[in-house]
């Protein structure tokens, strides 16, 4: 799978979110509350406006599913699933931790995913049989030889309900306390994929959040599943793991009790 135009047309995706996204960084822009009470604002907006502007230009007969303006259907069994800015809340703290995703799916699986961070300048690109780059030079996740040497992310506690985040620290108990980090959104998947992290886990994600990081974590050598170790998907549950070895997945779930 070649996939030569559309990946052209994901990095020209990614500029036009910059191209939104940057003027407004650490501006104090003001944000509103969406009905799930996450944080909202115009580069939000603005940003998924001009990616869909680009696509439907490009290739109309695709679906988009993006996290501000919905789903158009499409009809060629592709979709292109955008999320603006992931880690709106590290956007209005002024943490350059938050990324531009871009996914495309073919019949529901993720072949091609982007993590564009418009401030630090790095862009991460997942295609399937094709590896992962880090601004146009290849990266890889790094082996991990036991769990408990094992660093393990995740965006926050409270993203957890209470059953969850007792699974959560069942895995965490397993693995070195030292190294644990709190925070970070998308951007521990990317890490993860250039060989800095070993686990990530999470809960509670829709699928804008997670179909750009599942090529570009196993195009790198990872593996990404939901919690009871099947691939991610357009119908998958909103769990999620990453690992950078996948020689670990066996020790990863029974850690969490065999979910």
């Amino acid at each position: 799978m070649k996939l030569g135009a559309e990946i052209a047309l994901a990095h020209r995706l990614a500029d036009a979110a910059r191209a939104e996204i940057q003027p407004l960084f650490r501006s104090g822009i003001e944000s509103e509350a969406k009905a799930d009470a996450s944080p909202v604002t115009i580069a939000d907006r603005n940003a998924e406006e001009a990616m869909r502007r680009l696509i439907e230009a490009e290739f109309s007969g695709d679906g988009i599913h993006g996290e501000e303006f919905g789903v158009k259907d499409g009809v060629s069994g592709r979709q292109w699933v955008l999320d603006p800015i992931d880690g709106t809340t590290a956007f209005l703290a002024g943490r350059p931790i938050f990324a531009t995703l871009i996914a495309l799916l073919v019949d529901g699986f993720p072949v091609l995913g982007m993590i564009d961070q418009p401030i630090t300048g790095e862009r991460w690109l997942g295609v399937t049989g094709q590896g992962t780059t880090l601004n146009g030079q290849p990266v890889s996740t790094r082996r991990c030889r036991e769990l408990a040497q094992a660093s393990l992310a995740t965006t926050g506690p409270h993203y957890f309900s209470q059953a969850e985040g007792e699974i959560y620290m069942m895995l965490a108990a397993k693995t070195d306390h030292k190294r644990m980090v709190m925070g970070g959104d998308c951007y521990n998947y990317a890490c993860l994929a250039s060989g800095h992290l070993d686990v990530v886990c999470e809960a509670g994600l829709k699928l804008h959040d997670y179909a750009a990081l599942v090529p570009v974590v196993e195009s790198a050598g990872g593996l990404m599943c939901d919690w009871s170790g099947e691939p991610l998907h357009a119908g998958s549950d909103g769990t999620v793991l990453a690992l950078g070895d996948p020689a670990r997945l066996e020790d990863v779930l029974e850690a969490m009790g065999g979910t």
